[in-house]
């Protein structure tokens, strides 16, 4: 019980803690979007996209707010807790997993291949009387 409640201060730490530093690296920066980086590619491929300008609401608009001025706490709490969940589920024992279905009576051989059925004959058999 311990390992997953302390899983899930990590994850919920971690949930937080990584959004400003991948916004970054990926061109998001407090003084604006980095030159050559991927949030430039994205910004350029939505103002052709868009006619010339980046639309107000759309994802790279939102990203450039938040590397810019970083996530509001009703936010950063929303995160903590999805990363919380996250991390004690991944802080589970494997013994409290739930294990998988066994197979039982024809079931395990259902999906077995078959005998060919019987070809038919290659000349037609006339029968005398």
């Amino acid at each position: 019980m311990m390992k997953q409640a302390a899983a899930a201060a990590v994850g919920g730490a971690l949930a937080v803690g990584s959004v400003p530093v991948v916004l970054s690296a990926m061109g998001f920066t407090g003084a604006g979007i980095a030159a050559s980086s991927i949030a430039a590619k994205m910004m350029s491929a939505a103002a052709i996209a868009n006619g010339g300008g980046v639309s107000a609401g759309s994802l790279v608009a939102i990203l450039q707010s938040v590397g810019a001025a970083g996530l509001s706490t009703s936010s950063n709490i929303l995160l903590a807790s999805v990363g919380s969940v996250l991390g004690a589920y991944l802080g589970k024992s494997p013994s409290s997993l739930p294990a998988e279905p066994e197979a039982e009576g024809n079931e395990a051989t259902e999906n077995v291949p078959q005998d060919e059925p019987p070809k038919p004959p290659l000349k037609s058999e006339k029968h005398e009387e």
